[in-house]
This record gives structure tokens, sequence and C-alpha cells, in this order.
């Protein structure tokens, strides 16, 4: 029999016991952590895998950790999941809804809520454990489950690099990793290429001269530049990407002044900039550098403008031979829930860790939506408004069909690699 039809007969009549997902997703989603700040979650996550035999790696960059299955001789493949949650204050009403206050870095108090199925995902690979080391004879080689922190700011895979990663766990010969987003629940979308943008955050400061309120011939103004450049940047994207391109450059913060009365000797403004293609980045970049330092330069700005780059995300970008080894997989597994994903210009660090390790790799999207809530939407043309999405207080996934799916889909791609 071909692969594809002896993984999916196995996923049909697995011998694990997955009953204890449910009651692990809930208490993360009721108990979300803040990137950087998951201890909980990274000691639920260790009290889990001791069920299972294998190795665990820990901590590895703050609240990381591996575990490591190991089944003879035979390719290595590592699966990624995140686990943090996000400051906002959970509206979903269900039970085991989050109603924790928790403080941000900058010591301010928020609400916290697994807004974007960070849980899903962790709920996932643990089931996707269970899974593997229930269903050994089928299976040679060696699984690396990788749970990582931080993901939402952008630095938990670094941080795990940065702490000897790529020493501490045997080398991928493939990785892999999976989203949950606002789609018919249930369904698989995976594609070859790009499939998260590219991201960074860019921090620019303008200096001028403070003068009083009454007086601005005397001074020289840094929000006038700053609005200036706010103008020009809206005609980056509509002047100098190619239509058949991508790119956003969204101004998310401008800070200037203190009181009403005083011009202020300093302006800032965060900018979140995305793309698809990475010498479309390297043009806008050096075109925002441009239309910065031209602006303070027409303002006789008496320094040069800062820039400072941060919560950096690298391209997603999908193998292509990954893709058309494990499509056929999912195909077989998933029937017409099995379809072709597009684009999401939202971004991601999981690409880093394969980068560290260049191994070639695969992520990819599993639908969320209740198929009530979506089929009506689609049918009247407002799923950009009627569907929640992540980083919402209403996202929520479908949790039946997303929890199913994600499962089978992660360790049906990890056994294509690894089934005898």
């Amino acid at each position: 029999m071909s692969a594809p039809t002896d993984v999916a007969r196995l996923l049909s009549n697995h011998n694990a016991d997955l009953s204890f997902q449910r009651p692990f997703y809930e208490d993360l989603h009721e108990r979300p952590e803040l990137s950087g700040q998951e201890a909980e979650t990274f000691a639920k996550i260790q009290d889990l895998l001791e069920r299972f035999n294998c190795e665990v790696i820990s901590p590895i960059g703050g609240f990381g950790l591996c575990a490591i299955f190991r089944n003879g001789d035979g390719p290595t493949v590592l699966f990624r999941a995140d686990i943090d949650g996000l400051p906002v204050k959970e509206e979903t009403g269900v039970p085991y809804a989050s109603t924790r206050v928790r403080p941000r870095p900058d010591g301010t108090m928020t609400g916290v809520m697994h807004a974007c199925g960070h849980d899903m995902h962790t709920a996932a690979l643990a089931g996707i454990c269970a899974i593997m080391d229930a269903d050994r004879d089928f299976w040679n080689g060696t699984f690396i489950a990788l749970f990582q922190p931080a993901e939402e700011n952008a630095t938990g895979a670094n941080a795990m690099i940065s702490d000897g990663l790529v020493t501490r766990i045997p080398r991928p010969d493939v990785c892999m990793g999976q989203h949950v987003m606002p789609g018919r629940a249930g369904e698989v979308q995976t594609m070859p290429g790009a499939i998260f943008a590219a991201c960074d955050s860019i921090r620019i400061t303008m200096y001028g001269r403070s003068a009083h309120g009454s007086m601005p011939h005397k001074a020289i103004d840094p929000t006038y530049i700053a609005a200036m450049v706010v103008v020009r940047l809206q005609g980056l994207v509509g002047r100098e990407v190619d239509p058949d391109d991508f790119a956003v450059i969204t101004v998310g913060q401008m800070k200037a002044g203190t009181t009403n009365n005083i011009i202020p000797d300093s302006a800032e403004l965060v900018l979140n900039c995305r793309f698809f293609d990475n010498n479309t980045k390297r043009r806008i970049y050096s075109s925002i550098r441009r239309i910065v330092q031209a602006e303070c330069e027409a303002s006789q700005s008496p320094k040069p403008p800062e820039f400072e780059f941060f919560a950096h995300g690298e391209l997603v970008d999908n193998s292509p031979e990954v893709y058309t080894t494990i499509r056929p997989t999912f195909d077989r597994v998933f029937g017409r829930n099995s379809v072709e994903a597009t684009r999401w210009s939202a971004s991601e660090d999981f690409s880093n860790i394969p980068t560290a390790f260049r191994a070639p790799y695969i992520f990819w999207t599993v639908g969320c939506t209740p198929h009530d809530v979506w089929d009506e939407a689609v049918a009247n043309g407002t799923v950009d408004t009627d569907v929640p999405v992540n980083h919402q207080s209403t996202f929520l996934p479908d949790y039946e069909p997303t929890v199913e799916a994600t499962t089978k889909a992660g360790a049906a791609a990890v056994l294509t690699y690894l089934s005898e």
C-alpha cells in the first residue's frame, strides 16, 4: 500500500487515548500567559509529557522545551507549537473563558487571552505526542515535539536558538508547524512557497527644537515632520510597489509632546511593515529611510533621525518538496477538507527554527470557524465583518472539528516521513 493510505488507516484506528486533550486545552485557555511569562504553561506541558516515553530537554530559551521520541533508525522530524497568549480581554462567554489580568512589560495591567489559538496548537501537539508514543510499531526514526514560548513578540524562536537549541536536540531532516485561522472548521489548508509574511516593526525618532506653543517661528516642530512622514509613507505601497506584489506599512503609534502649549523637541513613529518578497522589503525600507531623512532635512532638523528595527519575523516560505510529500497524505486523510491555502499577511517566527538547522520546512493553516457561521458569512459576503479573526476578543476555535484536524494533520505529516 502507498504511504498516504497506510497513514490514513492508522489515524482512523490509532491506539492513543486522547481524552486528556479537552481538559488540557480548556485549562490552557482559562489560564493564558503573556510572552516571556509562560511559567505555569511550561510546568503543565512538562507534567503532561511525563505520561509518554520520551526525553524532555528544558528549559530552552526561557520557557521553551522539547520532547524527543526515539524509535530506532530513520529520519528526524520536528514539529513546533507556540504556547503564549495575548494582552486581550476575553469576550467569548464560554465557561472556560480567561478572566486573568497580568502586567505588561511596562507594568500596566491588561486582560490576557488565548486570542490566537496557541492553546489549540499546544493541545494538538500534545495529541500528536500521544499518537506517536502509542503507535511506535508503525514508525521508525526520531520525532521532536518543540513547545515554543514568546511567539507573539517574535522573540521565542530566537531565544531558543540562542540557548543552544541546535546542539541540544538531534538535527531534524524536516520541520513542521501549523496555525488555526478563520475558515471552515476542520479544513486543512496547504500550499508551497510564501504563506506568512515577513515583518518588522520600526521605531523612528525625529528631532526638532522645542519652544513655547505661541512662538512656532522659534521652534523646529518634530510633530509636523512626523505628520508629513505619515502622509508620504501612504504613497509607498501605491506608487513604489508593483500592483502584482504585496506590502503593508502601518503607522501603529505616533508620539510627541507632553502638554498643549509646548512644541516638543522630538517625535516618534512606530511602523509595522509586512512583505511576501524580501527584495520588495529591502526596497521599501530604503524608501522609508529616504522619506524620513528628506523630511527632516526639509525642516532643518538639528540632528539625523534614528531608526530601530524590532519584532522581526522572517518570511515563512514553504519548501515545495515538503509540500509535494505531505499533500497526498492530507488529501487521503481529509478528503475534500484538504484544500489549497491562501497567503496570510500575518507573520510568524516559526521559520527561524528550520533556518537555524538548515532544514526544509512546511507550515500550514487549519480552519477553526463553526460551519454555520462560516457558511452563512460566505453566502452573505460578510466574512470580513461577521467572522471573528485572530487577536480579537471573540476569537474562539470550534473545538471538536479543529482539535481533530490539527491533531490528525500534524500526526499525518510526521508519519509521512517516519512510517515504515
